[in-house]
């Protein structure tokens, strides 16, 4: 059982960060915002996508190359890279027989991909390992990369991503398998290199499903949780000290012309929507701290989307907050 409660550890001491949330949270973008912000701060970042496109090199640039198995940079000192299992799988056979050659034929036979597509787990576990494999490498005498970003799956699909090689371990009795599937779950449960970061909106249906995450992981996995990031929050629109603006609006003559702006109304009526829908996100943000116990990591909403380095920014300084400032 994972021990989550205490004082977070600051993501940038971290080597892996494996984000996780429901469809639609914004996992990928706050795993860009993350190694962006750490790239920032002087780290060398790896993303690794687990999807079948990657998504996060559009966020880094716009005019960002394709990505697939090989480790790509895509902004100065930011990588990223697709995990694809089957190559992945081909690179182990292929290390562990000493027949590259021959490995990777049989992995590409369409026999040899229905049969695999049968077998439960071995991507989850093929892919970890392949994360595993990343984290060891090295540039002279220190790590390749600081910081180990992976956009895992969405909460559902994450949770047996993750308990995987426990499974996997609990079921071999010895051999090469069970020796490497023990070091992916070390490193997956070592409290002081990997975070589980899972991401939620400030909606019911997501504050729920990120409650019953936090709980199922630590009842049933050894990956640490410290701190929930809660995504596209809306702020206040005016400050508390304006009162009741939206009642002062509304009071206004309506025939009143506002040079380019909407009549009185409409401005009191966009008013009150706005001011509803912070406080709306407010009490589910307390809602997760609450049940959770964790603290929340709040990103602001923003209404262009995230179009580049610039929005990421906006995210990276509520991630990171106090963290460390870029170089």
């Amino acid at each position: 059982m994972a021990e989550s409660r205490g004082e977070s550890t600051p993501l940038l001491e971290r080597r892996l960060a494996i984000v996780t949330g429901k469809g639609g949270t914004g996992k990928t973008t706050v795993a860009a915002a993350l190694a962006w912000a750490a790239a920032q701060r002087g780290r060398r970042v790896l993303v690794t996508e687990v999807g079948r496109d990657a998504q996060v090199p559009r966020l880094l640039a716009a005019d960002a190359p394709s990505v697939g198995y090989e480790e790509r940079e895509i902004v100065p000192g930011v990588s990223v890279m697709r995990i694809d299992p089957f190559a992945a799988l081909a690179e182990y056979l292929g290390l562990q027989i000493g027949m590259p050659g021959l490995v990777e034929r049989v992995v590409r036979n369409r026999g040899f991909h229905q049969l695999m597509e049968a077998a439960p787990g071995w991507r989850a576990l093929i892919t970890l390992g392949k994360v595993w494999h990343l984290a060891q490498m090295r540039r002279g005498n220190q790590p390749k990369y600081d910081l180990i970003v992976v956009d895992a799956p969405a909460t559902g699909h994450g949770m047996t991503f993750l308990d995987v090689p426990r499974v996997v371990a609990t079921a071999v009795r010895a051999g090469p398998l069970r020796h490497h599937t023990e070091q992916v779950e070390a490193l997956i449960a070592d409290h002081e290199r990997s975070v589980l970061l899972p991401v939620a909106l400030a909606e019911e249906l997501p504050v729920r499903e990120t409650v019953a995450l936090v709980r199922r992981v630590r009842d049933e996995l050894s990956v640490h949780v410290d701190r929930v990031i809660v995504n596209a929050v809306y702020a206040a629109p005016f400050d508390e000290s304006l009162g009741a603006l939206e009642d002062r609006l509304a009071r206004l003559d309506s025939s009143l012309e506002l040079a380019s702006l909407p009549a009185p109304a409409a401005l009191a009526s966009c008013v009150r929507h706005l001011s509803a829908r912070a406080r709306l996100n407010q009490h589910h943000t307390e809602q997760i701290r609450e049940r959770t116990g964790l603290p929340t990591v709040v990103l602001p909403y923003l209404a262009r989307g995230v179009r580049g380095p610039e929005d990421l920014a906006l995210l990276a300084e509520a991630l990171l907050g106090a963290e460390g400032s870029p170089r």
